[in-house]
């Protein structure tokens, strides 16, 4: 079978994750792009879902908050210690 070249774009922080994870499973990035390749021709269809994850309201509250936490260290409440964290998040 004839080979050919691919090239992709990409983030350049993403890629490094991608061949890390790669080189974690065992094989190249190319062989993960074949694998994913012929799994898409073979099924007619991407082998994954493709979604749009839009965060619920409590989960924008908490991602606000956690921002608010980070530009302003005084904002929101601090702890010593864990048990009276853990405590006051359960009781």
């Amino acid at each position: 079978m004839a080979q050919t070249n691919v090239n992709i774009r990409m983030d350049a922080e993403l890629k490094r994750q991608f061949e890390e994870f790669c080189a974690d499973v065992g094989m190249s990035m190319t062989t993960a792009f074949t694998v994913f390749a012929k799994k898409t021709v073979r099924e007619n269809r991407i082998p994954f879902s493709v979604d749009r994850e839009i965060p619920n309201e409590e989960t924008r509250e908490a991602i606000e908050e956690t921002q608010r936490m980070m530009a302003d260290p005084s904002y929101g409440r601090s702890y010593t210690d864990v048990d009276e964290m853990m405590r006051e998040l359960l009781g």
